[in-house]
């Protein structure tokens, strides 16, 4: 399986590399979109989408343009995140932010750039005729739900709402599942639809999705506090220097490990319910569940 993942990032890269070409003009645009494409990401949400599609019976190179736009919508969250007037972080990746390699003007373009040049990718695939004009359409639908207002910039709203303030269990759950699930589970739909599952299988699959994304943020709130900037990538310790809302200040340590090992077993419950091989996106929930950065 290591085999496969990396082969599918080394794919993802070369068609990343393609869709955004070095020597575009004007320049200094694809130069900043490139720096933060490219600063070491772990390509988790193109590959929940290669991997989904495969599953359901499509090829992943007939995903790819899809995959790699949702891996430019995620690289442009993180762009506007750093940025002083939110999260105001210096690195990301282990690398100077956008804004700091470029300028504040600039990052704000670039990730305007990455978050349109994605839903441009998307609707290029219908040149592909193995997919039904109909799921590319549902599919672009699902992913701008996600990152929207009813998805990522919901909870990022909800994120800035909740700084320094006590806020209950359904509001972080709703933080949560918004900011960073909704992306996580879109990717896994959108493979889902683009290969023509069944109804039944998507709602499956967007419950798997929900769960190993709501997952994934509680880890994240966890290597917060346990990890140091060099393994993390970024800044460690923001989250708690800044009051967050964090299943880590809601819930304490342990209890937030036990909350994501059990959103995990209860993932892989539903991947049993799909028909289908299901050992890579079995394998990927692993992942989250195990990472350290």
């Amino acid at each position: 399986m290591k085999a496969r993942i990396k082969s599918f990032i080394l794919k993802i890269d070369k068609n990343l590399d393609k869709y955004l070409p070095a020597s575009a003009y004007p320049e200094i645009i694809y130069k900043a979109m490139r720096y933060s494409i490219f600063a070491g990401g772990k390509r988790l949400r193109p590959i929940l989408t290669l991997l989904t599609a495969e599953t359901c019976g499509l090829s992943a190179s007939a995903v790819m343009p899809v995959a790699c736009a949702m891996e430019m919508i995620h690289t442009y969250s993180l762009i506007h995140d750093d940025l002083p007037a939110m999260d105001n972080d210096d690195y990301r990746r282990g690398k100077l932010t956008c804004h700091k390699q470029f300028g504040e003007a600039t990052a704000i373009l670039a990730g305007d750039a990455l978050l349109t040049r994605a839903f441009e990718l998307i609707f290029e695939t219908s040149k592909n005729k193995t997919i039904k004009p109909y799921n590319i359409i549902k599919a672009g639908a699902e992913i701008a739900k996600a990152a929207g207002v009813r998805g990522m910039i919901g909870g990022q709203v909800v994120d800035m709402l909740s700084e320094r303030k006590k806020i209950s269990k359904e509001t972080l759950t709703y933080l949560h599942t918004h900011k960073t699930g909704a992306l996580i589970s879109a990717a896994i739909v959108a493979g889902a639809v683009l290969a023509d599952a069944t109804p039944a299988e998507r709602i499956l699959f967007e419950r798997f999705g929900n769960k190993i994304g709501l997952a994934f943020q509680i880890i994240d709130d966890i290597l917060d506090v346990t990890a140091n900037s060099k393994i993390l990538g970024k800044t460690s310790g923001k989250d708690a220097a800044a009051d967050k809302a964090t299943y880590v200040k809601h819930y304490g340590l342990k209890a937030s490990q036990h909350a994501a090992e059990k959103l995990i077993l209860e993932a892989k419950v539903i991947l049993g319910k799909i028909k289908r091989d299901t050992v890579g996106l079995e394998s990927i929930a692993d992942f989250f569940i195990k990472r350290t950065y």
